[in-house]
């Protein structure tokens, strides 16, 4: 079973910034929408770095010497295209030196309410040994974050895998906890209690992807 982790448990910023992303009257500001996610990622980033690993260091400034500490961990910021890449970036502003990794991958409608999901590229350096963190603002069923990270686990081996998402299910929650094969922590904005019969988050905010960047054909 993986750590889960919800930022807007508590009383915080968080909030104001999810109720951002869900309120129709605010989301027709895609550049505000962008940001929104883009700040979710840089906070839980910022609780991600509590649960690295780091070493003490001497910093030397012009008057004197400052004992400080600095991160051991490699770490690799990976993203699925396209609804991803604000949160990518939040992610990026606070772990500026790590490497990058994108998966392409989407859900096509099945038969019946069956949703079909389709990976096409995949690319990332080694992951072996290397602190991986998926960033993805909607996690509904999980199916297509867990074929994303098996596309990135064929190139390495990671020590430790960070899942964000900015709105969840309950369901997919459960679905990555009881499924996924790596060390893993979920770092989740939000958690909603349902899915519809179309695998969309119920209350959710809409499709994170058309309202960052406008509708697809």
């Amino acid at each position: 079973m993986s750590n889960l982790f919800i930022l807007n448990k508590e009383a915080n910023v968080a909030s104001n910034y999810i109720n951002e992303l869900r309120d129709p009257s605010i989301q027709t500001d895609r550049a505000r929408f962008r940001r929104n996610l883009e700040r979710l990622g840089e906070l839980l980033s910022y609780e991600i770095s509590k649960t690295l690993d780091y070493k003490d260091i001497d910093v030397q400034t012009p008057l004197g010497v400052s004992p400080s500490r600095t991160i051991t961990d490699e770490l690799v910021v990976t993203t699925i295209l396209r609804a991803g890449l604000p949160m990518y970036q939040g992610v990026l502003n606070v772990f500026d030196h790590a490497d990058s990794g994108f998966v392409a991958s989407y859900r096509s409608n099945a038969p019946g309410n069956d949703v079909e999901i389709n990976m096409e590229y995949v690319a990332s350096g080694n992951l072996d040994g290397k602190v991986v963190i998926l960033a993805d603002p909607m996690l509904a069923t999980g199916k297509s974050l867990l074929l994303a990270l098996e596309g990135l686990l064929k190139n390495g081996t990671p020590k430790h895998v960070h899942i964000m998402a900015a709105i969840a299910s309950e369901e997919g929650v459960k679905y990555i906890q009881e499924n996924i094969k790596v060390p893993a922590s979920l770092w989740m904005a939000a958690v909603d209690p349902e899915l519809n019969s179309k695998s969309y988050i119920i209350p959710g905010l809409g499709d994170a992807g058309d309202l960052c960047f406008g509708e697809k054909l």
